[in-house]
């Protein structure tokens, strides 16, 4: 065993070292474990809902394979939301911030106890991210194991998935579908364990997390259960002690060059438009001045979609899956990477892509790609000063200019009913104002308006502009989503009156309020002062500590701009 200094061990005889002794020794480890790396074992489960329903069957073998590699492991546990289950409540309100209470849940329990390692059990689509806050904030040696994609079926001979019973909760409100076809859908679409079967935030950040190197090479995507999964498992538990021997930390691999390779790989697969909050979070609790936004911009012309995995196209996740996966990817993509950046796996990115195989038809080169507009797209303009974020499909046929009069709704709720009722018609741009950080709090999603206006095959004729959040799986139509500065933070979107015209060029990446600069600061004077939120509940919490969404709305303990 190497002679090493561990942050877990402490000085025989001392208060601390006897506290320890007496509780791990009750838990059967001898004095020789207590010289041992100590490794967490972060596991983010819950019986709410399938994505999780699978890891604590992970924790044994990955235990085993930690012991058998000279460490002791120790399961902690964290929040585990599903944005299926946890966005019933304050309608969805939850979502966003629990992705800050899984980085602090694993801060109090990791750096609290002072073990040296961990490996993140990662999942559902707040547990990725959380998890690479939190080896950034601590900068303990760390891997991530993404813990698969759920198994998916078929529904009268077609095939289903998770993101289709979404799309099509849509059509039964306009009459296109009946609860029976849907109840009989939505038990046909989720056949096992595992986050949801697409390129929506859960497999897009695992994607990010190889690209970073904090996932082992090769490892993403991977079937839940499947041999993929658990061969990163058992190299995982192996892996890490040598971390720790080596002193790898999060922070020596999440550098700016890092980030390039990991928003490279997004724009891609045209990922989930998440990733860039997330990946500016992780930024952020890594210490790594770099701005992701930007990223997003200055390489959204130089990268091309070289596949379609749904929503964006036909392409099965198990088909990129066979492919070659992320290391396939990028393979593919290595002339726009930093390939000398290294990995927890020990080797560079390019040394790692070297072996990778690639079925061209699904994973394409370069020089043949799928299409070359930006499928993450960042706008700006008088309506958007700080920016915003809108998603191209493949196929792209949403307008690429679009201008109308605004239709303003300041809740989910009110922009469906709207909908229903026939209030939006084609040629409108739909206003949801108040679902940001500070306003929701914790920046609600807006999906269910998304799929009123697919119900009501509106998609291609109106145009949605919101500072909350679209899931990962919504695609289609020309939504421009979290839109900042916020309504609620005095952004331009509060001042939007029904009838005001806006104007949306794509190509030109602007996004304009055709108001008169006067006119505008006379209906900013009558806004009534925001109150700040009271209370000790987490969204309230979350609300006063909340910082915008350029330093990936972290909590940063700053007081978040009022109007």
């Amino acid at each position: 065993m190497p002679d090493r200094k561990l942050r877990s061990n402490f000085t025989p005889g001392t208060t601390p070292w006897a506290m320890r002794r007496a509780q791990w020794t009750a838990l059967g480890l001898t004095d020789a474990d207590l010289e041992k790396p100590k490794i967490a074992i972060v596991n983010s489960s819950s019986s709410l809902a399938s994505c999780f329903s699978h890891l604590d069957e992970i924790v044994a073998p990955l235990k085993e394979a930690i012991t058998q590699a000279g460490g002791v492991a120790f399961e902690v546990r964290t929040a585990a939301p599903s944005d299926a289950i946890t966005s019933a409540g304050a309608a969805g309100q939850y979502i966003l911030p629990s992705r800050d209470l899984i980085a602090s849940d694993i801060e109090v329990a990791v750096e609290g106890a002072l073990l040296d390692g961990m490996v993140c059990l990662a999942s559902c689509d707040k547990t990725t991210p959380g998890q690479l806050m939190a080896a950034g904030r601590l900068n303990i040696p760390t891997i991530i194991v993404a813990c698969g994609y759920q198994p998916s079926g078929v529904y009268r001979g077609e095939s289903v998935d998770f993101e289709d019973i979404f799309r099509f909760a849509g059509h039964v409100a306009a009459g296109r579908m009946t609860v029976d076809e849907l109840a009989e859908m939505s038990s046909c679409a989720v056949t096992g364990p595992g986050v949801c079967a697409g390129m929506g935030t859960a497999n897009s950040m695992h994607l990010a997390a190889e690209a970073l190197g904090m996932a082992l090479p090769g490892t993403t995507p991977a079937l839940a259960r499947g041999e993929k999964m658990w061969d990163a498992v058992a190299r995982a538990g192996r892996r890490i002690v040598e971390l720790v021997d080596e002193d790898i930390r999060p922070r020596s691999l999440l550098t700016d060059r890092a980030f390039s390779n990991a928003v490279t790989a997004i724009l891609a697969v045209s990922g989930s438009v998440n990733c860039l909050k997330h990946l500016q979070a992780v930024a952020v609790e890594a210490g790594c001045d770099v701005n992701v936004y930007r990223l997003f911009e200055n390489l959204a012309t130089k990268v091309p979609l070289l596949t379609d995995v749904k929503p964006n196209g036909d392409t099965q996740i198990t088909q990129f899956d066979a492919a070659g996966g992320t290391l396939g990817l990028l393979k593919q993509l290595a002339p726009l990477l930093y390939l000398d950046q290294p990995t927890v796996g020990g080797i560079t990115l390019g040394e790692a892509t070297a072996a990778a195989t690639v079925d061209e038809d699904v994973i394409r080169p370069l020089n043949r790609p799928l299409a070359t507009h930006p499928g993450i797209v960042v706008m700006r303009g008088s309506l958007a000063p700080d920016g915003a974020v809108l998603k191209r499909t493949v196929a792209d046929d949403a307008p690429l200019e679009f201008r109308g009069p605004a239709i303003v709704v300041r809740s989910r709720e009110e922009g469906v009913a709207a909908v229903r009722a026939g209030t939006v018609k084609a040629g409108d741009v739909v206003v949801l104002t108040g679902l940001g950080l500070r306003g929701s709090p914790g920046m609600g999603l807006t999906s269910a308006l998304m799929f009123a206006i697919d119900g009501a095959g509106l998609s291609t004729k109106v145009a949605v502009i919101t500072d909350g959040q679209m899931s990962g799986l919504v695609n289609g139509g020309l939504v421009i989503a979290e839109v900042a500065p916020e309504g609620a933070a005095g952004g331009p979107l509060e001042l939007v009156h029904d009838g005001d015209m806006i104007s949306i060029d794509v190509n030109a990446r602007a996004i304009e309020l055709e108001v008169d600069p006067a006119e505008l600061e006379r209906r900013r004077a009558q806004l009534p002062p925001l109150a700040a939120p009271a209370g000790c509940g987490w969204l309230s919490v979350y609300a006063r500590t909340v910082a915008p969404l350029g330093a990936g709305a972290t909590l940063s303990g700053t007081k978040p701009a009022t109007r």
